[in-house]
């Protein structure tokens, strides 16, 4: 999976790892690598977000975890539940028709005469006629679907990664206002709305207003990985606490020779060691002054040691060449044994290697500061998908839609949710032997990941398939969950000024550059200060105005 710290949200191939929960969900493709309000009110401060405005959070637990959520980590089941609950035990709906566009990165089966459909909308007492269209250009069809106003479905699907520009204006004119049918305790009306954390909405505000429901994901989405395997195989204890240390154990198991090398690019663990503020993102001094990520001593201290790492020779030279889809592959046939990655890919390279390999073991390392003791983990957004539900004038629609929203938001261990995820079981899924849904033949033609992308329950990890593996993700990222921080603009959606948008341009090869020891840091002490006279401390200004309003 790929790495997403730095952006502070997921793109589309680090998202779609969270799909599968289990066995995973059929038809998903395996991994390789300034706003206005309406009604002429005062305007709200871009990305403010009212606490009022959002849900009230009441955790609900139909089975109960062997690993119970820590401060917003991943709940885990080491086995299967004996027997589902059924959260509802009539349909919610109220007969209605609507449309609903969502992506798909896999085959688009025909929804008409599917019993997989047939059986959701059943279940569902609605009937949600799908328009999917193909994950790699959902962007565009989109941009244009909201660009025509009159032709946009009931129900939409907008991952972060596909926000069309200026789309915090477009949301008051298209959409329907959530506010009043969702905020404060509103919310209990819709038990499993209710059972998605707070976190999770906050990203669906736009101009003080809740407008959409989210797709919740992991609060933390990035680890540093090691072969714990092979490390046992040299003697070599592999328990790095500082920068300096895992530096040098790159530098100890690194023998060419052998064809083994350290480390893969160590940028996104660099980020997390020395905790810098990701992209787009900004910190506050001691002063309370606010100072841009490539302004801090962070990113500066960070990059010494990339380069330090680089000039170790410890990098595999496919990394040296910047060669980053070859990352995967050297660290799994052992020729590289530190890697960072997306969380997801820890169970993703199980599920490869397990019959190859039944000796492949990778595991985190415990977080920790660059200099020793507890780290800082900056929150990433606990939703990256969120949908919206067109603007419509009789309020009974919008109810029915969140009364199937709530449905769908079955969480883990209901019938409802198997039903969502795996579809009907004897047609589209058996279980297996340890109690996982295996899908049929029958099911890779008609299940696919649809109604998930319209809201979906907190993440867990079920996947006990993988012996050992549920208990280890889950208590490695309970223990890291306590050191999670709030940047200074966490859970706004701001729209920065479209003159700003090619600031950050210049810093992602002068970052590869002076690791590679092309540049030095006096380049980067170049690139700031034009950074700042190029619009920059205008930048600034926009952010201090917005901080100085919340």
């Amino acid at each position: 999976m790929t790495a997403s710290l730095l952006t502070g949200r997921l793109d589309r191939r680090s998202f779609l790892g969270f799909l599968a929960v289990g066995a995973g969900v059929v038809g998903v493709p395996s991994l390789l690598t300034a706003c206005t309000t309406a009604g002429g009110g005062p305007a709200a401060a871009p990305g403010a977000v009212t606490a009022g405005n959002l849900p009230t959070y009441v955790p609900m637990e139909y089975v109960k975890p062997d690993f119970p959520s820590v401060n917003g980590s991943t709940a885990g089941y080491a086995t299967m539940p004996d027997e589902l609950v059924t959260a509802f035990d009539a349909p919610p709906g109220s007969g209605g028709t609507y449309t609903a566009m969502t992506p798909l990165w896999s085959a688009i089966p025909s929804t008409s005469g599917n019993p997989y459909f047939d059986a959701v909308n059943e279940a569902l007492g609605t009937t949600i006629e799908f328009q999917i269209s193909d994950g790699n250009t959902y962007g565009d069809k989109l941009a244009a679907v909201l660009a025509s106003a009159k032709d946009v479905p009931d129900w939409v699907c907008v991952p972060t990664w596909n926000v069309p520009p200026r789309f915090g204006q477009a949301v008051d004119a298209l959409f329907e206002d959530l506010t009043p049918f969702l905020a404060g305790d509103k919310v209990k009306k819709y038990k499993n709305l209710a059972n998605i954390p707070t976190d999770a909405w906050r990203f669906g505000v736009f101009n003080d207003k809740l407008y959409a429901l989210p797709f919740p994901g992991e609060v933390i989405t990035n680890a540093i990985f090691h072969r714990a395997d092979i490390f046992a195989e040299l003697g070599i204890e592999a328990a790095p606490t500082t920068a300096t240390e895992l530096l040098e154990l790159a530098k100890e198991v690194t023998d060419p020779g052998k064809k083994r090398w350290g480390a893969n690019d160590m940028w996104v663990a660099a980020n997390m060691m020395f905790a810098v503020p990701s992209i787009d993102r900004w910190k506050l001094d001691d002063a309370g002054k606010l100072v841009h990520r490539i302004e801090t001593e962070e990113y500066r201290a960070a990059l010494d040691w990339q380069t330090k790492l680089y000039a170790s020779g410890a990098v595999h030279p496919d990394a040296v060449a910047d060669n980053a889809e070859a990352a995967k592959t050297n660290f799994e046939s052992g020729n590289v044994l530190i890697s960072t990655d997306g969380v997801g890919g820890w169970h993703e390279a199980l599920g490869r290697m397990q019959a190859v390999n039944p000796d492949y073991d990778q595991r985190p390392f415990p977080f920790f500061a660059a200099e020793g003791g507890d780290p800082v983990l900056f929150k990433g957004a606990p939703a990256n998908i969120f949908s919206f539900l067109k603007k419509n004038d009789d309020p009974a629609k919008i109810e029915e839609l969140l009364a199937v929203a709530d449905f769908l938001a079955a969480p883990f261990g209901t019938t409802e949710y198997n039903l969502v995820n795996f579809g009907v079981e004897g047609t589209h899924y058996e279980l297996d032997e340890n109690g996982l849904p295996a899908a049929t033949e029958q099911a890779a033609t008609e299940v696919a990941p649809t109604y998930i992308f319209l809201v979906d329950p907190p993440v867990v990890n079920a996947k006990v398939q993988y012996p050992g593996f549920v208990e280890a993700f889950c208590t490695w990222m309970a223990d890291a969950a306590q050191y999670l921080a709030e940047e200074p603009f966490y859970g706004m959606q701001i729209t920065e000024p479209a003159q700003y948008a090619a600031l950050k341009a210049p810093f992602e090869d002068l970052e590869k550059d002076i690791a590679r020891g092309r540049k030095t840091l006096a380049d980067l002490d170049e690139a700031v200060a034009t950074w700042s006279s190029s619009g920059g401390e205008e930048l600034r200004a926009f952010y201090q105005d917005i901080l100085d309003e919340q």
